[in-house]
């Protein structure tokens, strides 16, 4: 894959920089976030994806979004606890039942899209995604518990049965491809099983000891190693938090250029741009958004706090939280984010995708922050 002509110049920087080397001082932070604003915003966008009619399928269900359902069940966990919340509200229990529901009657769920309606090879491609969904998603849900649940297990059952077993993408899964950057293209097959492998190794009961599954674990951390170095920077973030609970998918060589890229693309405001993430084009040739956005900034800051602990890297932590803190619209509650494929109205609804996106993110990473975790 091609690199961008700013990255590639970067390259040729990061061998003189120490790890993380120190930065210019991050600016105060604001005086915190507002979790209720966020909430207002991920529930609103959640009820809403349930009316759509193209997220409607079949059996009553739902589709599993990668850019609004998937980051909402994410993060929408994490602010129900710190908020004290008793029990899910009426659209995270609609999520969940659906996810639920599809899991339990997973031979008799049509999948999302059909060949015949959307072209050759979707149907495989929809129900390999929403397989791996369903199981980080709902591992996700079992978080504290002792073991997984029987429907997680269920879940990741599907997956593990729709895993890739021959072909040069051998521990992967068939992703579904509508060239829709990042999610729903070509580049996001290494993306989600990386997440899938983030997922298997923070799974409790310490699921991924069981011998049962060594097969899938070996033949997945075969496909994220052999396929690293040919990812946008994107992906490998994705395949760096996976090393921390799913070891053997980067080495230490390519776990620390990433980091000292990293570093260098942070931006003197203290955030990240998903614009320097990948060699990415927009379908409608319009430029590209170059500002710092949530989305980046979220998911790198979480990366980090999770993987690379230590004086240096703590001071970009720090300036990231500095940038989320500072960067949630306090009319709606959500961080910003822009399409990677077209210029879109940023407050339509379509165009809200990427924020929905950047708003879980940045919420998990908030809460790290605050939590040490």
């Amino acid at each position: 894959m091609a690199i961008p002509s700013r990255i590639a110049a970067l390259l040729l920087l990061v061998a003189a920089l120490p790890l993380f080397a120190a930065d210019e001082p991050a600016s105060p932070a604001a005086a915190g976030w507002d979790r209720q604003a966020a909430v207002r915003y991920l529930d609103s966008r959640e009820a809403w994806w349930q009316t759509w009619d193209r997220a409607q399928k079949d059996h009553g269900t739902l589709c599993v979004s990668c850019h609004t359902q998937f980051p909402y069940a994410l993060a929408r966990p994490t602010l129900r606890s710190a908020l004290d919340e008793a029990a899910p509200g009426p659209q995270e229990a609609a999520m969940l039942a659906s996810i639920e529901k599809r899991v339990r009657g997973w031979s008799q769920m049509a999948p999302f899209y059909s060949d015949a309606l959307s072209g050759a090879g979707k149907e495989v491609e929809s129900r390999n995604a929403e397989s791996v969904l369903n199981a980080i998603i709902l591992s996700g849900y079992d978080a504290g518990r002792p073991a997984l649940s029987d429907t997680a297990r269920l879940a990741f059952d599907n997956a593990w049965a729709l895993q890739s077993r021959t072909g040069p993408d051998a521990g992967a899964w068939v992703w579904q491809n509508f060239e829709y950057t990042p999610w729903e293209s070509k580049e996001s097959q290494y993306h989600f099983a990386a997440l899938m492998a983030v997922a298997v190794g923070k799974a409790p009961g310490r699921y991924r000891d069981d011998p049962k599954i060594d097969p899938n674990l070996a033949a997945l951390r075969g496909y994220l190693r052999s396929h690293y170095e040919a990812q946008p920077l994107l992906n490998k973030i994705a395949a760096l938090w996976a090393s921390r609970d799913f070891p053997g998918v980067t080495t230490t060589q390519q776990r620390d250029a990433l980091l000292g890229l990293l570093s260098a693309l942070q931006r003197p405001d203290g955030g990240w741009s998903l614009a320097d993430l990948g060699n990415w084009e927009r379908r409608d040739k319009t430029p590209l958004e170059t500002r710092s956005d949530g989305y980046a900034t979220g998911l790198i800051v979480l990366v980090l706090e999770e993987t690379a602990r230590s004086p240096q890297a703590d001071s970009h932590v720090a300036r990231g939280l500095a940038w989320l803190r500072g960067n949630q619209d306090a009319a709606t509650g959500a961080w910003p984010a822009w399409s990677l494929n077209k210029n879109r109205d940023p407050k339509s609804e379509v165009g809200q995708f990427m924020s929905d996106a950047a708003t879980g993110y940045a919420v998990l990473a908030l809460d790290a922050g605050q939590t040490g975790r």
